[in-house]
């Protein structure tokens, strides 16, 4: 198999804000063509698939400025730097939900958008959630938080009624390999 790696010749960052950078590289080509590559850079997060103490499923209907809409997804957020990925999905959880997680376990990690950002998601299922307490928000976060059933939410999958990759993601992922094994 031919080499198809690109060599990185030069690097900078050309935007960045909280959250994430924006990387304008100049790399070289397998067949020695130099040009410039640009991609969006950003830590580790978790995503979370909560299923309460009565099996349904803790879910967020938050505001998506990129695409004025508000979506229905799962807990989801950045890890903190060096922070262990399992309690990272911890507190992500009762940050935006305000539910604890009893048992969680380690579904996989996945590169949602590798042709454009390195960004890494880890995915986990969080079982015996019970509110605890209330949201801790970021400033830029509107979140509203409600329970279903999980074949409602696949169903919105099935349907295109559910758009958030993330969840589609976990939700999918746990319905093919996990919710036989439990």
């Amino acid at each position: 198999m031919a080499d198809r790696r690109w060599e990185t010749i030069d690097e900078q960052i050309a935007y960045s804000c909280p959250g994430f950078d924006i990387v304008n590289e100049t790399v070289e080509l397998p067949d020695g063509t130099e040009t410039d590559f640009d991609y969006l850079t950003e830590g580790e997060s978790a995503v979370i698939l909560p299923f309460t103490t009565e099996g349904e499923v803790v879910v967020i209907d938050e505001w998506r400025h990129a695409v004025k809409r508000t979506n229905r997804g799962l807990p989801a957020g950045s890890l903190e730097p060096d922070e262990d990925h399992e309690a990272g999905a911890r507190r992500e959880l009762r940050e935006e939900t305000g539910y604890e997680a009893g048992e969680m376990r380690y579904l996989g990690g996945f590169e949602p958008a590798n042709g454009f950002a390195n960004a890494y998601f880890h995915y986990f299922v969080a079982e015996e959630c019970e509110r605890t307490g209330e949201q801790s928000l970021d400033d830029n976060e509107t979140i509203e938080v409600s329970t279903t059933e999980f074949e409602t939410l696949l169903e919105a999958v099935r349907t295109d009624e559910l758009e958030d990759g993330r969840t589609a993601t976990a939700l999918l992922h746990y319905a093919l390999f996990e919710r036989g094994e439990k």
